[in-house]
């Protein structure tokens, strides 16, 4: 999962509304170039949109985030989700998820944070949220005493397209994770088109960044 993420840097956190959006979604998202993304279970049709791209597109990395609840891990994984998010660090959760074989990325804003997430195994770390908590200068600052360990962070929360090469400029980030380029509007309008030239924009971006 990890070489996939760091190979993209680019992880699009959607909420769907309608099942019936997902699979046109994920086809949108593939002709842009990107083959993960992340189904929130903020919304009902959560499970379902992640069991149809699943079955329909199963080259995709499919990841479901904003898992809260130990029974939201369990039909995630169900669903056929490979990798879990959530917004905070629940060990419960993470025992769950790792007692089901399901990767797991809790979300972290502090030192604690980041050392109690080490403490229970977890390597990949959702940082949110970003911008609020500090943006890049919070990463810098918590690479300094961590960055020797492994961990790697994907930031979420306040990025764009304007900020997320700095973002992806610093080492202990794997990827960034974003919305933009799957809005909601965009995808209540199907406007598949300009979500994969946003996506097809998003990575030139990020391989711009890899590049320098």
């Amino acid at each position: 999962m990890l070489d996939r993420i760091l190979a993209k840097r680019i992880v699009p956190v959607v909420v769907l509304d309608s099942a019936n959006d997902a699979e046109p979604l994920a086809e949108a998202l593939l002709a842009g170039g990107l083959d993960i993304m992340e189904i929130t279970f903020r919304t009902a049709a959560a499970a379902e949109s992640i069991e149809r791209i699943a079955k329909a597109f199963p080259e995709i990395l499919l990841g479901a985030g904003t898992l809260l609840e130990t029974d939201q891990v369990v039909r995630a994984k169900e669903a056929g989700a490979v990798f879990g998010l959530a917004p905070g660090l629940n060990p419960e959760i993470v025992a769950k998820a790792k007692e089901i074989d399901l990767q797991f990325s809790p979300g972290i804003m502090t030192p604690s944070d980041v050392e109690q997430a080490l403490s229970l195994g977890c390597q990949l770390l959702k940082f949110f949220p970003a911008g609020a908590a500090g943006g890049p200068e919070m990463l810098k600052a918590l690479a300094g005493p961590y960055a020797h360990t492994g961990v790697k962070f994907v930031p979420t929360g306040g990025i764009s397209s304007k900020n997320l090469a700095d973002y992806l400029a610093l080492p202990v980030v794997a990827a960034i994770g974003g919305s933009w380029m799957v809005d909601k509007k965009l995808v209540a309008d199907g406007n598949w088109s300009e979500i994969t030239r946003l996506t097809k924009e998003a990575l030139a971006a990020a391989a711009a960044v890899g590049a320098d």
